[in-house]
């Protein structure tokens, strides 16, 4: 899709030095996709704590005292 932009020159030589872009076409995509990937990674910190189904501190210590007695066993 082509589509015309106003885009200041130096946001793409800061962009395209920063992390090695040949093109303005691959510096817009790296920008929409980290735009994209950080929108993700913020609704899954948001749902942080609000599993109510998940392994209490308790029980990860129990499964880790289970690996490492096996793991002494084993030797």
């Amino acid at each position: 899709m082509k589509t015309t932009l106003d885009i200041p020159e130096e946001k793409f030589t800061t962009v395209q030095d920063l992390y090695g872009l040949r093109t303005k076409r691959d510096a817009v995509i790296f920008a929409l996709d980290e735009l994209t990937r950080r929108y993700k990674i913020e609704r899954l910190v948001d749902q942080l704590g609000t599993f109510t189904d998940f392994m209490t501190q308790d029980d990860l210590r129990h499964m880790r005292d289970l690996d490492t007695a096996r793991d002494i066993s084993l030797n």
